[in-house]
């Protein structure tokens, strides 16, 4: 059994897609994937529960492991721009086993933040409805959880079904509504930012540091999530005009903006409320009504239920590409591998991709979802940093015009440490969920993936 056989290096691989997605359009993608839940949700609940006003600093320390994840992320688009992103590029740098083993952690990652988003905006639609006198029977209010009456989130499975029929579309087109949402999301955030600055009392920063530092560590640890989808530019790579050097920049590009936002916000928003009442779905909504600024509040609530539409459209539109790249392989069943003769778009695995996302989205809260997407993320950006001293080993330093990582090998070994790190502050649930999603990975491989790989024909 040879579960390292690897694929041959080739930049020039043909495409069955359309070429035609620019710089421009990758860092919306990237920005339309991370602001979303992040900044319209989790601002708040972990400020009020760990860090406080030193929620800024939790966003700092994620951003440092993701850039430096990002770089990596960058310098392997750059040099094998092709689909599949970190699956593609372990597959030629380990062999196939690290990545099935990348390619499964990202499934899981997309999936379940395709799902978890999808109910987070069910939450905003629900307090929207809720404040114009209209309830659903709850049961149909959240996820599976007994204890509160809940069975199935209608509005999440609704979402899901509507992006999933969106997505299916050709590139082009559907990052057209895409990139509209991230203005409107930039509109959104703008008017926040201007009308809360006004109302900052650093009295409310004081004390900044409430629960000690590590606090900002398991902050950092749950607003990991928040930075999430900057790898869904790299799913894009075969429907890129100049892939190796537009998909690195759109990478760093997303994170770098989605950064600064997420502080600015995080501070306005401890600012304006102590911290300790920001325990709501709808942080940045709340700051609003807090300060007398109802209409502002509902216009926020409103543009939230918009803008959060971008993050599952990026995040499904990447888990698609990424069945379709390892289906494509043979890893699973073909009839994912194939592309729309009309769309160009690989149609069968947004459908498969929807239908899976929408079982998660209905039953499943918020909380496990998002606490299982962070370690499944962590676990591939180490394989990741691997990655990078192993390419440089076997193929040299990058050749002039591609993106490098700076330091090497003193950068990817500390993306390894901080990853590790972070992994170190989940719950000890999380783990056993990531164990059990780690064997059913392994099961889909050696029963399934290693027969009817491409590479053992």
């Amino acid at each position: 059994m040879n579960i390292f056989r690897k694929k041959v290096l080739d930049t020039q691989q043909k495409t069955q897609m359309n070429r035609n997605l620019k710089l421009s359009d990758l860092i919306l993608l990237g920005i339309g994937a991370i602001i979303g839940t992040g900044i319209f949700v989790i601002t708040g609940v972990p400020s009020a529960n760990n860090a406080g006003p030193a929620l800024s600093l939790s966003f700092v320390l994620s951003a440092f492991v993701v850039i430096l994840s990002g770089f990596c992320f960058a310098e392997f688009a750059s040099r094998i721009p092709i689909i599949g992103g970190p699956y593609a590029y372990l597959y030629v740098v380990f062999g196939e086993f690290a990545a099935w083993l990348a390619g499964w952690f990202l499934l899981c990652e997309f999936l379940l933040a395709v799902s978890s988003v999808a109910t987070g905006w069910s939450g905003y639609v629900q307090g929207f409805l809720g404040s114009l006198g209209v309830h659903l029977p709850t049961a149909l209010t959240g996820g599976f959880d007994a204890a509160k009456g809940t069975y199935i989130d209608l509005i999440a499975a609704i979402v899901v079904i509507f992006i999933t029929f969106w997505v299916s579309q050709e590139a082009k087109k559907v990052l057209m509504l895409n990139n509209l949402m991230v203005w409107v999301k930039f509109g959104i955030i703008a008017l926040f930012i201007a009308v809360g600055v006004f109302y900052v009392k650093p009295t409310n920063w004081q004390p900044f540091m409430p629960n000690g530092f590590s606090s900002v560590f398991k902050g950092a640890a749950i607003v990991f999530f928040a930075f999430l989808g900057f790898d869904s530019v790299a799913m894009a790579a075969e429907e890129v005009k100049n892939p190796q050097k537009d998909v690195p920049r759109g990478i760093i590009g997303s994170i770098l903006i989605a950064t600064v936002l997420y502080i600015i916000v995080t501070l306005i928003s401890t600012g304006v409320v102590p911290f300790a009442k920001l325990q709501v779905a709808d942080p940045m909504a709340f700051v609003m009504r807090y300060i007398g600024h109802g209409v502002i509040g509902s216009i926020i609530s409103v543009g939230a239920m918009l803008t959060l539409l971008t993050v599952t459209i990026s995040m499904l539109f990447a888990l698609a590409r990424l069945l379709y790249a390892i289906s494509k392989d043979g890893l699973l069943p073909g009839f994912m591998g194939k592309v729309d003769a009309k769309t160009r778009a690989p149609k069968n695995a947004t459908f498969v991709a929807g239908a899976i996302a929408l079982v998660f989205a209905a039953a499943f809260p918020l909380q496990i979802l998002a606490e299982l997407t962070n370690i499944v993320a962590l676990a591939y950006l180490i394989l990741m940093a691997v990655g990078i001293l192993k390419l440089r080993k076997d193929h040299g330093k990058p050749k002039k015009g591609e993106f490098s990582v700076p330091l090497v090998p003193v950068l990817p070994i500390l993306s390894i440490l901080a990853c590790l790190f972070l992994i170190a502050q989940l719950s000890g649930m999380t783990f056993v969920v990531f164990g059990i999603t780690l064997a059913i990975g392994l099961a889909i491989y050696f029963g399934f993936g290693y027969r009817h790989s491409l590479l053992n024909k």
